[in-house]
């Protein structure tokens, strides 16, 4: 479980700890239609891209920050913007999320910044833990620069996602 440690940069202390690996359990009702209520619990963990971008050559040392894995930039943006994360990773269960053609998804979250509409776009792996447990590894977050989501992706309920994983069935790549 990686709990970040806060980042220093001109005496400003950037506190990490709301990207602490958390737990959660989200229940889908029974549905009238034979289908039992159903429990999902998840371990919720964080990547430091989340608040960090790629070092390229930054001239100040001081910005950098690592794992055991990699050294990156710390990013004030990202960080700003991973505020809202784990609200809307305990809002996720409903949301439409999309396929990236390789083992994770992601979706768009709209974040409104004292006025200024932003795209947040969010990506996570999901795999099974343990027994009823799943993982939700939060892989990168940033705000998207590209064109919205083409029309042509087809979307996928985190729900769907969540169920099929834990019950080992294969979720369609989109064509």
């Amino acid at each position: 479980m990686i709990k970040w440690q806060p980042f220093v940069f001109d005496n400003q202390c950037y506190d990490l700890s709301h990207l602490h690996p958390f737990r959660m359990e989200h229940r889908q009702s029974a549905d009238g239609k034979g289908n039992p209520e159903r429990r999902y619990q998840f371990e919720v963990c964080f990547s430091l891209h989340c608040f960090t971008k790629t070092n390229l050559g930054s001239e100040n040392a001081n910005l950098l920050y690592g794992d055991n894995r990699e050294m990156r930039e710390f990013c004030f943006e990202r960080y700003e913007l991973s505020k809202n994360l784990p609200d809307i990773i305990r809002n996720i269960f409903d949301k439409n999320c999309y396929h990236t053609g390789h083992s994770n998804y992601f979706l768009v979250e709209f974040i409104d910044r004292q006025g200024t509409k932003t795209n947040y776009e969010v990506y996570f792996s999901v795999s099974r833990h343990q027994k009823g447990l799943l993982n939700l590894f939060i892989q990168s977050a940033y705000p998207r620069t590209k064109q919205p989501v083409s029309k042509n992706k087809k979307p996928i309920r985190f729900r769907v996602i969540a169920h099929n994983t834990l019950n080992n069935k294969p979720i369609k790549l989109p064509t």
